[in-house]
């Protein structure tokens, strides 16, 4: 569950990155007041812990963890 979460904010942070490449327009900047305000600065906190959480996905053996939840399930 917190690998989709961390990878959800990854994506939204990935948005944001491509309208401030593409429009010059920051979202989360719109949003929480302009860059250096207090809302805006937790979500780049955020996003940037979910970029970090999701490295670990990169070096996780998730194939065998899902053979093994299934064959677990149907016994």
């Amino acid at each position: 569950m917190l690998d989709k979460i961390a990878l959800t904010l990854l994506i939204i942070g990935g948005l944001n990155w491509g309208s401030i490449g593409i429009f010059q327009f920051d979202l989360v900047a719109f949003i929480g007041g302009g860059q250096d305000g207090v809302i805006s600065r937790i979500i780049y906190i955020v996003v940037a812990l979910a970029a970090i959480w999701c490295v670990s996905l990169l070096f996780r053996d998730t194939h065998d963890t899902v053979l093994t939840d299934r064959h677990a399930r149907q016994m």
